[in-house]
């Protein structure tokens, strides 16, 4: 891996789901994220690698590890992870409590990618620019602002992330 490339580690959740209209039921198939980053005609040298397609709900401290690991053994010092919005700070408590000496931004979506009104691809460009510029610690990066870790938490009602 080049010096200075992000590694971009996906996970699932709501950017990668898509609606069974038979079923009425949301499901995963394959990661938007390489469509996203050509639609968003994106010019940052990264690396792509899907690590599960899953729903963070369902996630279980081993996933935690897997991830963990992925970004321990990376060579790169810039890391930006697709996670579902559900559990994505107990994510990246995990990953803080672990990793020092990385820059590691978590990201989501409230709205499937494949809704077409999807918040996914502001939100990985702000996590693409925040990975790049932010010092080492682990961010939460939703609606063109980013958290440090364990000052942020998801607003149900509301549907958005807000500083603590």
């Amino acid at each position: 891996m080049a010096k200075g490339r992000i590694m971009v580690f996906v996970t699932g959740g709501t950017f990668d789901k898509e609606y069974d209209e038979l079923h009425g039921k949301l499901f995963f198939k394959d990661s938007h994220v390489p469509e996203m980053l050509k639609v968003a005609r994106c010019k940052v040298d990264l690396e792509l690698r899907t690590l599960m397609m899953m729903d963070s709900l369902s996630m279980t401290d081993w996933d935690r590890k897997i991830i963990s690991d992925n970004c321990k053994s990376t060579p790169g010092k810039h890391i930006v992870v697709v996670h579902g919005t559900d559990t994505m700070v107990q994510t990246a408590a995990v990953l803080a409590r672990e990793i020092k000496d990385k820059t590691i931004v978590l990201t989501g979506a409230m709205i499937p990618y494949k809704f077409g009104s999807s918040d996914g691809l502001f939100n990985l460009g702000s996590a693409l620019a925040f990975a790049q510029s932010l010092p080492h610690g682990v961010y939460v990066a939703m609606n063109g602002r980013y958290f440090n870790w364990n000052e942020v938490r998801k607003n149900r009602e509301i549907g958005e992330f807000e500083r603590i």
